[in-house]
C-alpha cells in the first residue's frame, strides 16, 4: 500500500461512526413502534451485545434547519413512517428551501417580487463574462445573489461592481448549482410575518429587522448583537393588512402546515415578498414566537397549537385512499 493509500485509508477510518454509544432509528415504514434505540454499550450480562428497545412517540417537532432538516428529506422520512409532525409537508419544504422555485410559485399565484434572474453553477463556469454583462443589463447595481437552497443567510453577497459580482457567483456557486441573482430594492426595510394554521391560516402582527450591517446577513444574524427588532413594525395600519395579507397568500401557494415566516421586503412605493421560511427560529426569543406573542399567542399555547395542527393534519391524510382496492 502506498503512503497516499495509506493516508486515505486513515481518513476513511477516521471518518466512520462511532458504534459505542447509544443511537436512534426512525422506523421508515407504519410500525406500532416508532423508533429503536439501540444501546451498543456493554451493559448486560451478555457484553458487547446491542441492547435495542422499540418506542413510540405521538408527535415529532422538527427543528432542523437547512438541507436535510427543513427542504422535505425529513419530512418524506416521518411519510414513510406515518408519524404526525409538526410543519410544512415535503412539497412545501422542498419549496420553500429552493429560492429558484419559491420564485415561479411565488410569481404563478400573483405576488409581488423583485426583479430577480437563475443561474446555473454550471453555466457561470464557463460563461462568466457573458452572464455577468446580462446581469449588469437586465437587473443593475446593487445586486443580491445568493445560493437557491441554504439558510441563515449564509453564501449571500451584496455586489455593487463586476469584481463583487463575480466574486459572489463564485461563493454562491460553492454552495448550489443553482445560484439565484435579485435586484436590490431601493430603501428596502426588512419585514418579517408569522403564519399559523393548515387549511385556514392565521398571520401575525408585522415585526420588523434592523440590521446591524448592510443587510440581515449571517454575521448580522448570530455573530453580533447590534441587530434590532421592532414589533409590531412601524408601519402603517393598510400596510400591515396588506403584510398579513401577502403571508397568508404565500403560505397558501407553497401548500404550507403549521407554521412559516413570512419575509417581505418594504420600500418606500412596494412591498416584495422575499421568501418563506417552513421552520423558522423557534425558540421563546426567535421572531416566530416574538411576532405571535404580541399577537396575543404565548409560547406555551403557540406549542400546544402547532401539536394540534399536526395531529389534525395527520389524521386527515389518514382518511385518504392511497389504492384503488
Amino acid at each position: 500500500m502506498s503512503a497516499a493509500e495509506v493516508i486515505e485509508h486513515a481518513r476513511l477510518e477516521a471518518a466512520r461512526p462511532s458504534r459505542s454509544g447509544r443511537e436512534v432509528h426512525l422506523m421508515a415504514r407504519p410500525s406500532e413502534e416508532t423508533i429503536l434505540s439501540i444501546d451498543r454499550r456493554a451493559s448486560r450480562a451478555d457484553e458487547g451485545q446491542a441492547v435495542v428497545t422499540g418506542l413510540n412517540l405521538d408527535v415529532i417537532f422538527p427543528v432542523l434547519h437547512g438541507p436535510y432538516g427543513e427542504d422535505g428529506t425529513m419530512q418524506g422520512l416521518l411519510e414513510l413512517a406515518n408519524v404526525p409532525y409538526v410543519g410544512a409537508g415535503v412539497l412545501a419544504s422542498a419549496v420553500g428551501m429552493d429560492k429558484a422555485v419559491m420564485k415561479v410559485v411565488f410569481a404563478a399565484a400573483g405576488l409581488p417580487i423583485c426583479p430577480y434572474r437563475v443561474v446555473l453553477r454550471h453555466d457561470w463556469q464557463i460563461s462568466r463574462d457573458t452572464i455577468a454583462a446580462d446581469l449588469e443589463k437586465s437587473l443593475r447595481y446593487p445586486m443580491f445573489v445568493k445560493p437557491a437552497n441554504l439558510g441563515s443567510s449564509v453564501g449571500i453577497s451584496k455586489a455593487k461592481t463586476r469584481t463583487e459580482l463575480v466574486d459572489a457567483m463564485d461563493l454562491a456557486g460553492s454552495f448550489d448549482r443553482k445560484i439565484v441573482i435579485e435586484a436590490a430594492v431601493p430603501e428596502a426595510r426588512e419585514i418579517e410575518c408569522a403564519v399559523l394554521g393548515n387549511d385556514n391560516p392565521e398571520a401575525s402582527v408585522p415585526g420588523e429587522v434592523i440590521p446591524s450591517r448592510e443587510f440581515y446577513d449571517y454575521e448580522a444574524k448570530y455573530l453580533d448583537d447590534g441587530s434590532k427588532v421592532i414589533i409590531p413594525a412601524t408601519v402603517g395600519p393598510k400596510t400591515a393588512a396588506e403584510i398579513q395579507r401577502l403571508s397568508v397568500l404565500a403560505f397558501k401557494a407553497i401548500d404550507g402546515a403549521g407554521m412559516a415566516r413570512v419575509d417581505f421586503l418594504l420600500s418606500p412605493d412596494n412591498i416584495f415578498v422575499n421568501e418563506i421560511n417552513t421552520i423558522p427560529g423557534f425558540t421563546t426569543i426567535s421572531m416566530y414566537s416574538k411576532l405571535w406573542a404580541a399577537s396575543g399567542v404565548d409560547y406555551s399555547t403557540l406549542l400546544d397549537r402547532l401539536v394540534a395542527l399536526a395531529l389534525e393534519r395527520h389524521a386527515e391524510k389518514q382518511q385518504l385512499r392511497t389504492s384503488v382496492t
